[in-house]
């Protein structure tokens, strides 16, 4: 797969899961804005995909027109349980470089599973996406929005009741979409 399209397919996938079905409130806005930067990240090992991390970091840091990053990770991370290694070392590595308080990582995996959740649970696609993907939020951005939102707390609750209304099929058949051409 060429990169373009690995990047192709995560901005459908904003655009026509998260944004449209309001899984993530404050996407729209950044959207409309094209504030949104995807990088997708050709490195499969562990210390060169940090290290990209860490560049995207000083690219926010000069960038302040771009509010968030979709770091994403076509190849290497595959596996769901290594993914979540990389997001341990990823925040760690955040932590070292003095990104404490600054940046956070949400993440996005497409055998995303919640602990505690069956595989085939459909709350697990509430964070599943096309491409493993670490999503770099600038925390001060997210406390304003937070502090403009009522009821914060209730996203995540709000999410699983609509995915599980939906079900399973219905995000499998959506994700499909998202990578076709």
């Amino acid at each position: 797969m060429e990169q373009h399209e690995c990047l192709a397919h995560t901005e459908k996938w904003v655009v026509d899961v998260i944004m449209k079905y309001n899984i993530c409130p404050f996407a729209r806005r950044e959207v409309e804005r094209a504030s949104i930067r995807y990088v997708a990240i050709e490195h499969t090992k562990v210390k060169a995909v940090l290290k990209a991390l860490i560049t995207e970091c000083q690219y926010l840091d000069e960038h302040p027109e771009t509010e968030t990053t979709l770091f994403i990770l076509p190849r290497g991370f595959e596996g769901f349980y290594a993914y979540l290694d990389l997001v341990d070392e990823a925040t760690d590595t955040l932590i070292e470089h003095d990104y404490e308080g600054v940046y956070q990582l949400a993440t996005f995996h497409p055998d995303y599973c919640f602990e505690g959740e069956a595989q085939d649970s459909a709350a697990n696609f509430t964070n599943r996406a096309p491409y493993p993907t670490l999503h770099i939020i600038r925390e001060a951005s997210m406390e304003v929005a937070l502090a403009n939102y009522t009821d914060p707390e209730s996203i995540p609750e709000r999410n699983i009741a609509f995915a599980e209304r939906k079900g399973s099929e219905f995000f499998i058949k959506l994700l499909q979409h998202c990578t076709k051409a």
